[in-house]
């Protein structure tokens, strides 16, 4: 079986959960015989893992003109195809009644800009005309399309969701698309209409919705008016690090360390991470806690950490990704994941395999599978300090978490997840070709 994939990142290129998952998925279902991925991404900057995937860059795919050589000849002949409705053999009046009757349903043609390879640039990031660059990713994923063999198709998050269409309306193969999360997680209510309705296509048309969590189901389900049974939720997981890696670094103070490691953005929750902070400074004082990540309300949790006059206790390390997200987990004596809206949450299953008790909130998908976390409501600061205070002061129960954490995280694979989507491939593929 041959599934084109598209993606917006892909390791070492990410900048959340969205690419460490489509990296663990891929891991998982290439491990599998008869299994293989086309993943594509809007640009591929040439240093991706292909060692599991062939990684097709949008931006590497000519779409002005294709270059065709025809062998036979005393010479190579070597000629560039470029789009026209010039026809041959035509005088002016005919050529013109020739190109101006057109089917009125057809869609309006869209015209873009190609550089001098006859390729599109892409930035690949989530800043700058983001929508351009989404409409300009569906286009490339046409000729993608026309261009190779596969059974069925897969899009990853919101941002693919045109692309897969257009790929499906190219081949006529199965969609299959992913939701990581919603508009509503990521607005925290206050929905994007163009966003909502780029979803909402990408669910009318997928022949099967995939869902990190039951929570991200339910939202699908309820906000977008989808019928249940074309929904299903395959949990994500994560990958075992080697112990040896995880006690390379040794925290240089006697102090402990609560790390918040994420994008510092409305849905994550940073604002009760700070407040909670404070209540526990207030009660023991040998403590520094971290806030690991970049987003757009870095700056005013700056300013909410001063104005609380903490700043002496509270670090703000900017974006970590690789190795260093290992390097703070293993300083770290506590976790918190205080996210307000979180489809899933894979850096709690990271925290917990770096042997670090964690605090998730309930409003997350990882706390449908996780038994050995303390889970709270986002906004119960008192609850969210109490059990800050009680892992940093307890020993036992430090200990208690570490160990019970680690040997259930270990049994959450890629492999499971990916082994769940097969499954979900075939049966679509059964029905398809019946």
């Amino acid at each position: 079986m041959r599934v084109l994939m598209f993606g917006w990142e892909f390791p070492p290129h990410i900048s959340g959960g969205l690419g460490t998952a489509c990296y663990g998925l891929t891991k998982g279902m290439t491990a599998m015989k008869d299994m293989d991925i086309i993943f594509v991404v809007p640009r591929a900057w040439g240093d991706e893992d292909q060692s599991i995937v062939r990684i097709i860059g949008a931006n590497n795919v000519p779409v002005a003109f294709r270059k065709l050589t025809y062998h036979g000849f005393t010479h190579e002949i070597t000629k560039y195809e470029v789009f026209s409705e010039i026809v041959p053999y035509t005088d002016p009046e005919e050529f013109w009644k020739i190109t101006r009757i057109k089917d009125k349903k057809a869609e309006p043609l869209i015209y873009v800009q190609t550089n001098n390879e006859g390729k599109i640039d892409f930035t690949g990031k989530y800043t700058g005309n983001l929508l351009d660059e989404i409409y300009k990713y569906s286009i490339v994923a046409k000729v993608i399309a026309s261009e190779n063999e596969f059974d069925i198709i897969h899009a990853h998050d919101w941002l693919t969701y045109p692309a897969g269409i257009a790929a499906a309306e190219t081949s006529g193969k199965p969609l299959v698309i992913h939701v990581h999360a919603t508009e509503f997680d990521r607005s925290g209510g206050n929905v994007n209409p163009e966003v909502y309705s780029i979803e909402k296509r990408g669910m009318d048309a997928a022949v099967k919705i995939i869902t990190v969590s039951n929570f991200t189901r339910d939202i699908v389900i309820n906000k977008y008016n989808i019928n249940p049974a074309k929904v299903e939720t395959v949990h994500n997981a994560v990958d075992p690090v080697d112990v040896t890696e995880q006690i390379a670094l040794k925290k240089g103070f006697d102090e402990k360390v609560v790390t918040f490691l994420g994008r510092i953005t409305l849905q994550k929750g940073p604002e009760y991470f700070i407040e909670a902070a404070n209540k526990v400074l207030k009660k023991m004082k040998n403590v520094r806690f971290v806030m690991a990540g970049s987003g757009d309300m870095m700056h005013r949790m700056m300013r909410r950490a001063a104005s609380l006059k903490i700043t002496d206790r509270f670090h703000f390390t900017g974006f970590l990704r690789g190795r260093d997200v290992y390097n703070m987990l293993t300083i770290s004596d506590v976790y918190v994941m205080p996210s307000v809206s979180e489809p899933f949450g894979i850096s709690p299953l990271e925290a917990m395999l770096a042997n670090v008790p964690v605090i998730i909130s309930k409003q997350s998908g990882v706390a449908e599978i996780l038994t050995h976390a303390v889970k709270v409501d986002f906004w119960d600061i008192n609850a969210m300090a109490d059990a800050i205070y009680g892992i940093l002061t307890y020993p036992a129960l430090s200990r208690e978490f570490i160990k019970k954490g680690r040997e259930e995280v270990i049994r959450i694979k890629w492999e499971n997840s990916a082994r769940h989507l097969r499954e979900i491939y075939d049966e679509i593929l059964a029905n398809y070709k019946h």
